[in-house]
């Protein structure tokens, strides 16, 4: 697979880290295989996770492939340069196209990264899991590796303003891979929730302490912090699709 814009695409990502003062921290990239066909599971609490997501691969020099949904790919800008990092498109009312996409890819030997969780966790914690990520893994035949981000939500999330400022620490966790089968869809995404959960609590446990102090709105509320819990993020959620649907109501109406 040729890629004339997906290592340039990095190189400025990285200088626009620099610029920004970003540190990380990373842990266990040495579980991402520097070849074959490879999935990564990533938590999603950012928009921006794609990007930093893709840094867990970066040791093992491999360029990952996301599976992002259809919408980013309809944009006149974002859409040209998704296609030409071949990433894969996810229809989410057709997905049976990006399941193939995917285990194609992997097949073929390359690194895909996948959202579990669909959308972005206003709870910071880990939502519900979609049993797409193993079900995958398995038709492919290729390990799934579990990574976990941590700071990317101060940076560009849902109900928060955007922070751009110099300084902050962003954490990769990566965990030791598992080897799903496929018998049993629900169970083996339960284990890599529950994998995944304390992955994502030892990440937070090892975040420096002055750059989330108890009381921040980017930390669980289990964790001291005042982010939304569970419950009432879900309520969110709900409250945000309703939303949605009455303006595409709204615009149907408009133009009937």
């Amino acid at each position: 697979m040729r890629d004339l814009t997906y290592p340039a695409i990095i190189r400025t990502a990285l200088a626009g880290f620099k610029l920004l003062g970003q540190r990380f921290e990373m842990t266990g990239t040495e579980h991402v295989p520097t070849h074959g066909g490879v999935l990564l599971v990533c938590n999603h609490v950012g928009y921006l996770d794609f990007i930093y997501g893709g840094l867990a691969a970066h040791p093992s020099r491999r360029l990952v492939r996301f599976m992002a949904k259809r919408e980013v790919f309809d944009h006149a800008v974002g859409g040209p340069v998704m296609r030409s990092m071949h990433h894969i498109s996810v229809d989410r009312g057709e997905g049976l196209q990006s399941f193939q996409d995917a285990v194609s890819y992997l097949r073929s030997g390359e690194a895909v990264g996948i959202f579990p969780e669909a959308t972005i966790s206003r709870s910071f914690e880990l939502k519900e899991f979609k049993t797409g990520a193993v079900r995958i893994a398995a038709e492919a035949g290729v390990p799934l590796v579990p990574v976990v981000l941590w700071g990317t939500q101060r940076l560009f999330t849902k109900d928060h303003p955007r922070d751009f400022s110099r300084g902050k620490t962003i954490a990769i966790s990566v965990g030791e891979p598992l080897h799903p089968t496929g018998a049993d869809p629900v169970a083996e995404t339960a284990e890599l929730k529950s994998r995944m959960a304390v992955l994502l609590d030892e990440t937070i446990a090892r975040y420096p302490a002055e750059e989330q102090p108890a009381g921040s709105w980017w930390l669980p509320a289990r964790h001291g912090g005042t982010a939304p819990t569970l419950e009432r993020a879900a309520e969110l959620d709900a409250e945000e699709k309703a939303e949605r649907a009455r303006r595409r109501a709204a615009r149907a109406a408009g133009d009937s």
